[in-house]
């Protein structure tokens, strides 16, 4: 009764921040903005990450594509060859936070899932596939209501993709921080000079708060080094960061440059 009565609360509160935060666009000018859901795998030894990926590649994205929830990344960091935490990212878009709600149910009822991913999913204590999983809720941008697939030519293990998490030392300067973003100009600057955005996004529901954070992506590293060099030389990018009204809105930026994975969908 306790779980029952906290999942209302939870949903009850976010449909208040849903409404008061989503613009009143009729519904047929305005694509609905999509929620987000980045789970975070640590793990330590290749034995973990070998069963992370076979759960990942034979149960859970098959179970998620069976519920007409497509286009799942999966991504591990660059630096993970050198990292004593090595992690795995999962992002998955969600048409509404029902569709979050709902799925562990859905899953346990899921056969060929809980049969393909039987090994992790019946893992012992004394063998564990992680270290530790977080779980980040993210609800979309005004100005990016909906992903886009990355659209890169290059091969596929030369696509660089960069995940940026940008934390502000209050909430109102991480409302000022959102603003720049889409009042600002920054998610069409970005889409002006080519940066291949997946999503912006607000965290609503994490360990480090107040937070944004947004996925680039790029054909190669070179690629995303001149980008981010003729970003950061773009008059239009000079005038916004040095507006007064948008200073001291990140308290700490976290960038994390990744490879997505052969049985990724992006």
């Amino acid at each position: 009764m306790r779980h029952r009565s906290f999942t209302a609360f939870f949903s009850c509160l976010l449909l208040g921040f849903t409404l008061a935060s989503s613009p009143a666009y009729p519904a047929d000018k305005k694509p609905l903005r999509e929620f987000y859901e980045i789970k975070v795998y640590h793990f330590k030894t290749a034995e973990q990450e070998k069963l992370i990926d076979d759960f990942l590649q034979q149960a859970f994205l098959p179970a998620l594509h069976r519920k007409n929830i497509g286009k799942t990344g999966v991504f591990k960091p660059i630096a993970n060859d050198t990292a004593a935490d090595k992690t795995i990212y999962v992002f998955i878009p969600l048409k509404s936070f029902d569709e979050l709600l709902n799925m562990p149910a859905e899953l346990e009822k899921d056969a060929a899932y809980n049969s393909a991913g039987g090994t992790y999913l019946n893992a012992l204590y004394n063998s564990p596939p992680y270290t530790r999983m977080e779980s980040i809720l993210l609800y979309a941008f005004p100005l990016a209501p909906q992903m886009q697939l990355p659209g890169l030519s290059t091969p596929h293990n030369e696509h660089v993709y960069e995940l940026r998490s940008y934390e502000s030392p209050t909430e109102k300067l991480h409302v000022n921080k959102v603003h720049m973003f889409n009042e600002g100009g920054e998610v069409p600057l970005f889409k002006r000079l080519g940066f291949n955005a997946i999503f912006y996004a607000d965290v609503i529901n994490g360990s480090h708060m107040p937070n944004l954070m947004y996925m680039t992506s790029f054909e190669n590293m070179a690629s995303r080094e001149a980008h981010w060099k003729t970003f950061g030389a773009d008059p239009e990018w000079k005038k916004l960061v040095a507006l007064p009204e948008y200073q001291h809105n990140v308290s700490k930026a976290e960038i994390i440059l990744l490879h997505a994975t052969d049985y990724s969908d992006l």
